[in-house]
């Protein structure tokens, strides 16, 4: 079972942030969901979805195939427009991307072959940042150095992406995250393809992620892993079925009425 702090000690914890300005404490970083709908074109995606975190949480994204957690995920991005609803970040509506929250793609959608080196592909994080006029500075080099360092990148940084492992894949991105300087993670399927090991060291790496004070929310699949991986659950089939912590929202009825048996 994942252990939750208490709410004032979790109030009191410090956001993480690599920039050197703007740090506030993380219940600040809140994203606020609410009733949230989304549909391409006639076909209806996602309807009522509606939760409340903050940053230093991990969530499950669980749900049967075709239930709109992708949908979900480029709609907290920026990257898909809400029929109706709405999505606050730190208190205000997000109505496009924004730096400050990554998407994080399934590895299957990403052009492996495409010729970028592992310091390329992390410099990228950068780019939010600098704008149309601002130059690539030593403050942008230190930020992405911190990021390759943190994922234990650094052996790799000059290898081709396509030369990668699975895991290193995942890491690379998560660096391009960090390296962002991104509050929020949202993650497409992290754990798809990867080996146990791979699996159990994102795993850890996602709960020193969390520790230090961001927002992890990850679809995913494996419905065994959910506890002790992840602090909450949004288990949906379209519309919500239940969002809460693990413990406690995370039952067999609740995963029965999400997948029908």
């Amino acid at each position: 079972m994942v252990k939750h702090a208490p709410p004032d000690q979790a109030h009191r914890k410090e956001h993480v942030c690599w920039g050197g300005g703007g740090c506030t404490h993380s219940h600040a970083h809140r994203l606020e969901v609410n009733n949230l709908r989304v549909s391409y074109q006639e076909v209806l995606a996602l309807d009522g979805i509606t939760f409340g975190t903050e940053c230093g949480r991990s969530i499950a994204l669980i749900g049967p195939n075709g239930a709109g957690k992708s949908t979900l995920l480029k709609a907290l991005a920026g990257l898909l427009r809400a029929d109706s609803g709405s999505i606050l970040w730190r208190g205000k509506p997000l109505t496009r991307s924004s730096y400050e929250i990554a998407y994080l793609p399934q590895r299957g959608d990403v052009d492996w072959n495409f010729p970028i080196t592992v310091r390329g592909l992390v410099e990228m994080g950068r780019y939010p940042n600098l704008g149309w006029w601002r130059k690539y500075s030593r403050h942008d080099a230190e930020i992405v150095q911190r990021a390759l360092t943190t994922m234990n990148l650094l052996d790799l940084q000059d290898r081709q992406i396509s030369a990668l492992s699975g895991g290193q894949q995942q890491r690379t991105f998560i660096a391009r995250a960090l390296a962002q300087e991104a509050h929020v993670l949202l993650l497409d399927e992290p754990f798809t393809g990867l080996d146990r090991p791979a699996q159990q060291n994102l795993a850890r790496l996602f709960r020193e992620l969390t520790a230090e004070g961001r927002l992890l929310i990850a679809s995913h699949h494996d419905l065994q892993t959910v506890e002790g991986n992840f602090d909450d659950v949004l288990l949906i089939k379209r519309t919500q079925v239940v969002f809460g912590e693990v413990a406690t929202a995370f039952t067999p009825e609740r995963i029965a009425e999400a997948y029908d048996h």
